[in-house]
């Protein structure tokens, strides 16, 4: 079937059409450069991005404007209408892309031509999938379909099959949707990361796509291709590699577009041969190496013999610099013997755990945050951690059995709506690691179980993480919900879109009480000493809230100047 689109122009795309491409750019929560000109309210700026993306091929182009800092649904009204007024740039059709359904509905009432939506999922349930669904043909739009449901994201073969056929059934004959505007996208999962469930991401993918080209009839695939490369972010080299061998794959299955960075598409028959073979290693798990040769070759490795000196000089550094080394590089071979001689010099064991361990992981942080570091090289860096901190563990329950009591219990949890779930996981590690009690609610975790939660186990501190821009809505709520039931407790706010600026601006307004931005794991067990621990708390809370209020301030002298700051 044809997928009829149109920007000012038609787009009809058929079997013989080729592959789509989705241009990326104009997506502020993936491009550093397009977030800087909406944030600083250089809209002009975001219009050339959005031609580049045109002149560089895009046949679509893809539109986000999902921050929590900014009015998003203005933000997105705004952006669509200076874009109709380009013809060289609407030319084409644009796909409104938000996690938030009022942001997209306000996309379609202004966008020209026959847009697509990106996206909606069974993720809140059938009716509300079926209510959008409907709005979405009443605006005469396709949609893309997330394989998403009830339990959270479809991560292996057989769940996007079943998530996608069911989506497919609902919007066949339920909701009257042509197949031919339905585009699913299977999720494309970052592979290389260095765990082991994450081998078959890709294989997973491509066989889902030849199985819904096989038996959805009608329906078209779509997937953003840069997630599949996410390890090896700051090697362009690489990362043009695996998005050019997984295309040749995906294509040959039956994908039919993708959201990437027009231009920047590398050749397939023009990779260099042995990375070629290393990145496919890797995409088509066809070796249990795979991960660790492609970073080998990610790194440029200087010759064995090089790489031997180097090895036996860091050992004469002091155990401080050891235990740094062996975090940073993933060298597990000596941990256990210098973890040993760091705790003989300690006068506790978790003092092993706070000084040098914790101090070679914020370095590990900062490495990987400015690019310098891969995915699977932290991976293998939380490895060597967690081996250094089981040697430590039989020392610091010694100590409990002795009489050390827990510091006190935070009750940490995903907000609803979110299925993300590592950097919290990290954060409660640190913190047992620390003599905290973690009780740790899991993803998707209503407000109301939260707090219920939180009173049952008489909790010191309640920590929330997301990774989605909805999340950030759902953490107001919950701190609504924590000053309407008359809470005290301190509110730890963490994630990938969180900041201290949202967390001062949007969060804190709404609780009475210590409400704290966490920014890493690292800082974790700092700010829960600080907030819980008497002597500490009173001034440390007095100087969030002063930096807080700075931070409103900043907030709306900006907001005074540009309209959507």
């Amino acid at each position: 079937m044809i997928l009829r689109l149109s920007g000012l122009e038609a787009l009809n795309i058929t079997p013989e059409f080729g592959f789509v491409v989705i241009g990326e750019r104009t997506n502020i929560t993936g491009s550093p450069k397009f977030s800087k000109l909406i944030l600083a309210g250089d809209f002009e700026g975001a219009l050339a991005v959005a031609r580049q993306q045109v002149q560089g091929g895009a046949n679509l182009l893809d539109v986000n404007m999902d921050e929590g800092m900014i009015d998003s649904e203005a933000a997105m009204v705004r952006f669509l209408n200076l874009i109709g007024s380009e013809p060289e740039i609407t030319r084409i059709p644009i796909v409104i892309d938000s996690s938030k359904w009022t942001v997209i509905e306000a996309g379609l009432k202004c966008v020209q031509g026959k847009a697509v939506v990106n996206s909606i999922s069974l993720k809140n349930g059938e009716e509300e999938f079926l209510r959008q669904a409907r709005l979405i043909r009443q605006y005469g739009a396709a949609t893309i379909v997330m394989a998403f449901d009830e339990r959270g994201q479809a991560d292996d073969r057989q769940r996007k099959i079943d998530i996608c056929s069911r989506a497919y059934d609902l919007l066949t004959k339920q909701a009257d949707f042509p197949a031919s505007d339905i585009i699913f996208d299977p999720n494309i999962l970052t592979i290389a990361t260095g765990l082991e469930e994450h081998r078959n991401y890709a294989v997973d993918f491509i066989e889902a796509t030849r199985w819904i080209k096989n038996n959805l009839p009608g329906a078209h695939v779509s997937g953003g291709v840069s997630n599949i490369s996410f390890s090896f972010r700051g090697n362009n080299t690489v990362r043009e590699a695996m998005h050019a061998a997984f295309l040749f794959h995906a294509i040959r299955a039956g994908l039919d577009m993708g959201i990437v960075n027009a231009g920047q598409l590398a050749v397939y028959e023009e990779i260099e041969p042995e990375l070629r073979e290393r990145v496919e290693d890797v995409l088509l798990n066809r070796r249990d190496d795979a991960t660790e040769r492609l970073v080998d070759f990610a790194e440029n490795v200087r010759a064995k013999d090089k790489t031997r000196v180097a090895d036996e000089a860091w050992r004469a550094e002091p155990v401080e610099g050891r235990l740094k080394h062996a975090l940073i590089k993933g060298i597990v071979d000596y941990i256990d013997a210098d973890t040993e001689e760091a705790r003989q010099k300690c006068k506790r064991p978790l003092d092993v755990i706070e000084g040098p361990l914790m101090a070679g992981m914020s370095v590990v942080g900062d490495l990987f945050g400015a690019g310098k570091m891969f995915l699977p090289q932290v991976v293998k860096s939380a490895r060597v951690m967690k081996k250094a901190v089981a040697y430590l563990m039989p020392f610091m329950e010694a100590e409990k059995s002795a009489g050390a009591k827990p510091q006190g219990r935070i009750v940490m949890a995903t907000v609803k709506g979110d299925v993300h779930d590592i950097g919290k996981n990290i954060v409660g590690v640190v913190l047992q690691c620390n003599n905290y009690d973690v009780v740790d609610l899991g993803v998707m975790v209503p407000a109301a179980k939260i707090l219920e939660t939180a009173r049952e186990k008489n909790a010191d501190a309640i920590g929330l993480s997301g990774l989605i821009t909805p999340s950030l809505d759902e953490m107001v709520h919950v701190a609504q919900e924590m000053e309407r039931e008359g809470f005290r407790l301190p509110l730890l706010i963490g994630g990938a879109t969180t900041s201290r600026a949202h967390t001062a601006v949007k969060i804190a307004p709404h609780y009475g009480a210590s409400t704290v931005h966490v920014l890493d794991a690292s800082r974790a067990v700092g700010v829960v000493n600080s907030l819980l621990k008497e002597e500490l708390r009173s001034e440390f809370d007095k100087k969030t809230r002063q930096e807080y209020e700075r931070l409103r301030q900043e907030h709306a002298a900006k907001t005074k100047k540009k309209k959507l700051l």
